[in-house]
């Protein structure tokens, strides 16, 4: 068995030929988490994952996406919510089609708040609609409707909402709106009442402006895979992008910034509360297709020192210094051994500092590593 230790090598340090920093975080696989699932139970592509207030693991997979050959003897698709504890062991699992809401058709991003709702998005061609549950999987509420979104102005529907957060004090929903939308949209977390919504730079999004650069509008298309590889004129060369691509993750930290991954766009984007552009950074700037930026996590310190972003084209792990947004270091090799990816998509971090990290595309897994 291969067990890799990442340590995170101060890669900026290296390059001029100074000794690197001792004091960056460094990650060791845990190839023994999760523990096997009960019942013949396998994984889809794991899209989405959360930590809750008590280090419980949650995530959302696709069981659409199994092949017939995964599940044509005696395994079946697990459901597509899972709640794992710190050793890996199953504690709950529930989610799928029920009376009251539209379950999306492409399962994509999870948070749970501290008052242990379970939030839901999907990344499909209809999937217009934020879900709320209790952390047993009662159904809470919807906001918008499966195929009514109207673009990325519209307040009432979303479009692909690919993650997720809540501010707890103003209690207030953050959405990363991006596989068709190009936006954070705001809603009041108790009511789904609309609040605001910003594109790219804080600015009113304009979907007209994909027309004009000669790109090819979103939808229909077939789930989220053929939206984030759909033709773009995404040009490292070029001025700065007007517009959000792909809203990804939006995360928010503890002094009140707002970070969001823009993915294709190979950046991050910080904003105020208000929206009020703050500054932007871009990431592995050369990286087409499926772009370099796609979730966002803090250190666990107080003062959340670090930001952790993941690659999932280049398949890499970066360290980002939050105060200068950054890279100054990284890790990671594309494959499937354990500490290897294939589809790096969304990640977690526990108050221990531990990293969990999700893999879609025929990744179809989560990992866990810990914080030495």
């Amino acid at each position: 068995m291969i067990v890799r230790t990442l340590g995170i090598v101060a890669l900026l340090a290296l390059a001029s030929g100074a000794q690197p920093q001792m004091d960056l975080p460094r990650f060791q696989v845990d190839p023994f988490w999760p523990k096997p699932l009960p019942n013949n139970w396998i994984l889809g592509a794991v899209a989405g994952v959360a930590v809750d207030a008590s280090d419980h693991v949650w995530i959302t997979h696709r069981p659409s996406t199994l092949q017939p050959n995964e599940t044509r003897s005696i395994w079946r698709a697990a459901p597509p919510v899972l709640e794992l504890d710190q050793a890996g062991n199953l504690l709950s699992s529930w989610g799928g089609s029920g009376a009251g809401y539209e379950w999306p058709q492409l399962e994509h991003g999870i948070y749970v708040d501290a008052r242990d709702n379970v939030w839901l998005g999907g990344g499909g061609d209809k999937d217009a609609q934020i879900l709320k549950f209790t952390r047993d999987g009662r159904f809470l509420m919807q906001i918008g409707h499966q195929g009514k979104n109207g673009g990325s102005n519209d307040t009432q529907n979303l479009g692909g909402a690919a993650n997720m957060i809540v501010d707890e004090a103003a209690r207030e929903l953050y959405v990363a709106d991006g596989y068709v939308n190009h936006r954070v949209i705001v809603f009041d977390a108790d009511s789904g009442a609309y609040k605001r919504h910003w594109g790219a730079y804080g600015k009113r999004p304009d979907d007209g402006w994909f027309t004009r650069a000669g790109e090819k509008l979103p939808g229909p298309f077939n789930g989220a895979v053929q939206n984030e590889n759909r033709p773009s004129q995404y040009d490292p060369k070029g001025p700065p992008p007007e517009q959000f691509r792909i809203v990804h993750a939006v995360r928010i930290s503890h002094d009140g910034l707002v970070y969001v991954c823009d993915r294709t766009n190979d950046r991050l984007q910080v904003f105020r509360k208000d929206g009020a552009f703050v500054k932007e950074a871009f990431i592995a700037k050369d990286t087409f297709g499926s772009g370099s930026v796609w979730d966002v996590a803090f250190s666990n310190d107080a003062r959340q020192t670090y930001l952790t972003v993941i690659d999932g084209t280049n398949q890499q792990v970066y360290l980002v210094r939050r105060e200068t947004l950054e890279v100054i270091s990284a890790f990671g090799h594309a494959g499937h051994w354990a500490g290897e990816f294939y589809g790096a998509h969304n990640l977690a971090v526990d108050s221990k500092g531990n990293l969990f990290i999700t893999e879609t595309y025929e990744g179809k897994r989560i990992q866990k590593f810990l914080r030495q």
